[in-house]
C-alpha cells in the first residue's frame, strides 16, 4: 500500500500539497534506474546544453520558485528570492568549472626509470551519488547536491528533507524539461528505514549528505566499503568584536547573520564575544535592531523573521531560552512566543556557558552576548565547543584580526564580516564534529569525480 506525504505551510500549517511516497521496495529499481544511466553517458557538450536550458527556464519562474521557498520553508520572500537567484547562479557556475576543470601532465623523465614516458592524469565521474538534504534552503541546497552530479556525468538519486519537498520537486522537473533522462536524477521521497536501505546500498559511490550530526555521523558508519562521502552538519558560530570597532557600522550586518531564516542556518551568529569596554553600548544597539524586526507571514514582502520550521522548534527554542533565563542570562528583547510557529528575535546577555544555548546549536532566532577581557580568553571559549564551521572576527587592528584569523578553530573565518557569509563557489566545510569533505560548487565536482592517471611509454619520447 503507498504511502503519502503532507506538505504544510511552515507559517500556518495549512495544507500545500500531497506528494506520493515510496516504499523500500523501490529502492532496487531506482538503483537500475541509475546503473542504466552510467552505460549510457551524456557527453559534457550535452551536460552543458541541459544545464544551460535549466537556467533559462528558472529565471523565468523565480517567483513562483521563491514563494514555494517561503511557503513550505518559511524563510522571508525577500531571503527565499535571493534563495532562487542564488541557486541559479550556481548552475552556472557548474557550468564554467565543466569547462575548466581538468588533469594535469605528471612531470617524467626525472629519474633514468621514467624516461621516455608521458603522463597526465584525466578526471571521471565517481558513479552513482545518493543525497540527502535538508529543509532550510530547500531550492538552494538541492542545487549544491544534484546539479554538480548532473554536471560531472554521475546519476543522481535525491533524498529532499521530507517538510521541503516541493521545492527539490521543481528543480527536478525542470531537469526533465530541460532535457535530462529521468533515469539521471530520480527522487527518494522515502521514509526512515527506507532512505538508510537507499543510503547503505553497495552499488552508492558517493554519499552526500545534510543535516544532523547524529543522523550524518551514523549513516557514514554504514555505508558500503569504497564509498566516499561528504558530510555537513551544523556549529555554534562564535563571533569576537574588539573594542576599537565603529559599533554602528556591524550591528546590521551582525543582526543579519544572527535573524536571518529565524537562526535556522547551520553557520548562524550564535555566540558573539564582545569587549567589556563597549559591551554596555554593543548591547542596546543589537537590541534595538533585534527589536524592530517584523515577525510573522514569510510570503509578505516587509517580513523579516518568519516561523521556525515545526511547532515542535519553536516548544524548543521556548525551552532553551527560558532554561537559560531561569541559569542567570538577562533577556535584553525577545524571548517570547509570537504564535504556535513563530519566536521574537531574542538577545541573552551573559547566559551561563553550560546552558544550551551556549553549548549546542539553537538553529532559532537567538543570540548570545558574552563579556571579555582579554582576546587570548574569547578565542578559547569560541574553540571550546566538540563543533567548529565558520567564526568571525571584528576589528580595526591588523595583528588582532589575524591572531584571530589563525587562532579560531574554524573551517573559514570572516574579518569584519558574520559568520553566515558565503557565496557558492567558495569552500563551505565543518571541522570536527561538523562535518567532513568540502562543500561548494566547484569543490563538489572534483569530489564526485576520480582521477586517473595514464601513462605512454614511447621510444619516440626518448
Amino acid at each position: 500500500m503507498s504511502k503519502e506525504l503532507t506538505v504544510y505551510q511552515a507559517f500556518d500549517r495549512a495544507e500545500i500539497k500531497t506528494l506520493p511516497m515510496i516504499g523500500k521496495e523501490a529502492v532496487d529499481p531506482l538503483f537500475q534506474n541509475a546503473q542504466i544511466a552510467l552505460k549510457n553517458p551524456l557527453k559534457p557538450y550535452k551536460r552543458i546544453e541541459i544545464l544551460e536550458k535549466v537556467i533559462e527556464i528558472a529565471k523565468g519562474r523565480v517567483p513562483e520558485l521563491a514563494i514555494t521557498v517561503a511557503r513550505e520553508g518559511g524563510k522571508p520572500l525577500v531571503d527565499a528570492t535571493v534563495e532562487i537567484e542564488r541557486g541559479i547562479q550556481g548552475i552556472q557556475c557548474a557550468i564554467e568549472t565543466l569547462k575548466t576543470e581538468c588533469g594535469t601532465e605528471v612531470p617524467m623523465g626525472l629519474t633514468p626509470s621514467s624516461e621516455g614516458r608521458l603522463a597526465f592524469t584525466t578526471h571521471e565521474p565517481i558513479g552513482i551519488v545518493v543525497a540527502v538534504s535538508a529543509f532550510n534552503h530547500p531550492f538552494n541546497l538541492i542545487v549544491h547536491q544534484v546539479i554538480p552530479a548532473v554536471a560531472v556525468g554521475c546519476p543522481v538519486i535525491v533524498k529532499p528533507a521530507q517538510l521541503t519537498p516541493i521545492s527539490c520537486y521543481n528543480l527536478v522537473e525542470m531537469l526533465y524539461e530541460a532535457g535530462l533522462p529521468k533515469e539521471w536524477c530520480q527522487i527518494a521521497l522515502i521514509d526512515r528505514e527506507g532512505a538508510e536501505l537507499l543510503v547503505t546500498d553497495s552499488r552508492v559511490n558517493f554519499f552526500s549528505f545534510i543535516g544532523s550530526a547524529k543522523v550524518g555521523w551514523y549513516l557514514k558508519s554504514k555505508l558500503a566499503p569504497g564509498a566516499r562521502c561528504s558530510l555537513e552538519h551544523g556549529g555554534v558560530a562564535p563571533v569576537i568584536v574588539d573594542s576599537n570597532v565603529d559599533i554602528d557600522s556591524i550591528i546590521a550586518p551582525l543582526a543579519k547573520g544572527a535573524f536571518y531564516h529565524s537562526g535556522q542556518v547551520c553557520v548562524s551568529v550564535q555566540r558573539i564575544f564582545v569587549h567589556k569596554n563597549i559591551l554596555e553600548d554593543f548591547s542596546q544597539k543589537i537590541s534595538a535592531a533585534a527589536s524592530v524586526l517584523k515577525v510573522g507571514d514569510p510570503t509578505l514582502k516587509e517580513t523579516a523573521a518568519g516561523p521556525l520550521i515545526l511547532p515542535r522548534e519553536a516548544d524548543r527554542v521556548e525551552q532553551w531560552v527560558y532554561e537559560a533565563k531561569e541559569a542567570g542570562g538577562k533577556i535584553l528583547i525577545g524571548g517570547e512566543r509570537v504564535s504556535n510557529t513563530c519566536y521574537q528575535p531574542t538577545v541573552i546577555l551573559n547566559p551561563s556557558k553550560e546552558s544550551k544555548v551556549s553549548t549546542s546549536e539553537i538553529f532559532g532566532p537567538v543570540v548570545c552576548l558574552y563579556g571579555y577581557d582579554k582576546l587570548d580568553e574569547a578565542i578559547a571559549t569560541s574553540n571550546s565547543l566538540p563543533v567548529a564551521f565558520q567564526a568571525s572576527i571584528f576589528s580595526k587592528d591588523i595583528d588582532i584580526a589575524l591572531k584571530a584569523a589563525k587562532s579560531l578553530d574554524a573551517s573559514a573565518v570572516m574579518i569584519n564580516d558574520h559568520t553566515a557569509f558565503r557565496v557558492d563557489w567558495m569552500p563551505f566545510a565543518g571541522r570536527r564534529s561538523s562535518g567532513l569533505g568540502t562543500g561548494g560548487i566547484p569543490h563538489t565536482m572534483r569530489d564526485m569525480t576520480q582521477e586517473k592517471m595514464i601513462v605512454f611509454k614511447s621510444s619516440g619520447l626518448s
